[in-house]
C-alpha cells in the first residue's frame, strides 16, 4: 500500500461522492470561488512554463518535473478510483493532482513566485459536491461559470481563504451582497468592525450578521442605515472580502 502525500490524495479522492447533486447545490457559491482560483493558480503555472494551449485542465507536474513519474500502485489504484468518470479533464486534474504530490515530497524548492498549491482549491471543490462538465461554461451543477483567458485569470483576485468553516459559511441560496462595517479606528482596508450580508431568496429579504458565534445571525444594521438611525457606515465588498474577513474571526476565536 503507498504512503505519504501521494496517498493522502488518493484518499481524498477516493472519498469524494461524484453523484452528490445535493452536496453541489449547497455549496455552489464556495464551489465557483474554488474553481476560480484553480484557474488563477494554474493559469500562473501554465505562463511560467510555456503551458497555455494545456490550460485550464492539466497535469502541472509534467511540465514541471517531466521526467517524474506517479509509484505504479498508486497509479494502479488512482485508475480505479477514476473509472467512469466525466469529462476526461477530470480525470486528468485527478491524475495531475497526486503527481503534483509525487512532485511535492521529491522535489526541493519549488518557485515561491508562482501560485500556492494549484489543486488544493480543486480538490476541495471535489469534496464538496463533486466534479463538473465543460460546454460554453464550466457547469458546477449549482453555478456557472465563464472560463475567461490565461490572462485574465493571472489577473484574478486570489482566493486565499480555504478554510472549511469559511468556505461553509459562503453557502447560503439566494441572491448575496456582502457590507462591511466601517468607522472610526475600523476602515475598511485594514478590517472592518464586522460583515452583515443581504440575502433576496424567493423574493424575501433576509438581512444576517456573522457574529462571534462563527454564524450568520438576523440583524437590523443595514435598515437602520437607510433610515439613517446608524453612525456607522456600510460598505459594499465582495466574496473574497468577506471571506477574509470570516477566516480571520474563526481564527481569533480558535
Amino acid at each position: 500500500m503507498a504512503g505519504g502525500i501521494p496517498f493522502s490524495v488518493l484518499e481524498r479522492l477516493r472519498a469524494v461522492d461524484w453523484s452528490d447533486d445535493r452536496a453541489a447545490y449547497e455549496h455552489a457559491n464556495s464551489r465557483a470561488l474554488l474553481m476560480r482560483e484553480h484557474l488563477r493558480r494554474a493559469a500562473g503555472w501554465a505562463r511560467a512554463y510555456r503551458a497555455e494551449g494545456s490550460w485550464p485542465f492539466f497535469d502541472i507536474a509534467e511540465h514541471v518535473a517531466p521526467e517524474l513519474r506517479t509509484p505504479s500502485d498508486v497509479a494502479a489504484e488512482l485508475e480505479a478510483v477514476l473509472t467512469g468518470l466525466a469529462p476526461s479533464s477530470l480525470r486528468k486534474t485527478c491524475r495531475g493532482a497526486v503527481r503534483w504530490a509525487v512532485l511535492r515530497g521529491a522535489a526541493g524548492e519549488l518557485p515561491r513566485d508562482l501560485p500556492d498549491d494549484p489543486y488544493e482549491p480543486l480538490l476541495l471543490m471535489y469534496e464538496r459536491g463533486g466534479g463538473y462538465f465543460v460546454e460554453e461554461f464550466i457547469d458546477l451543477n449549482g453555478a456557472m461559470l465563464r472560463l475567461g483567458t490565461v490572462e485574465s485569470n493571472i489577473s484574478a483576485r486570489p482566493f486565499r481563504s480555504l478554510a472549511r468553516a469559511t468556505l461553509d459559511a459562503l453557502d447560503a441560496e439566494g441572491e448575496i451582497t456582502y457590507f462591511a462595517k466601517t468607522g472610526e479606528g475600523h476602515p475598511q482596508a485594514s478590517g472592518p468592525r464586522g460583515i452583515v450580508r443581504r440575502r433576496v431568496d424567493d423574493g424575501r429579504t433576509y438581512d444576517e450578521a456573522f457574529t462571534h458565534n462563527l454564524r450568520w445571525e438576523p440583524t437590523d444594521y443595514l435598515r437602520l442605515c437607510e433610515l439613517g438611525r446608524s453612525e456607522i457606515a456600510p460598505a459594499g465588498v465582495t466574496e473574497i472580502e468577506a471571506a477574509a474577513f470570516i477566516e480571520l474571526a474563526v481564527v481569533r476565536t480558535a
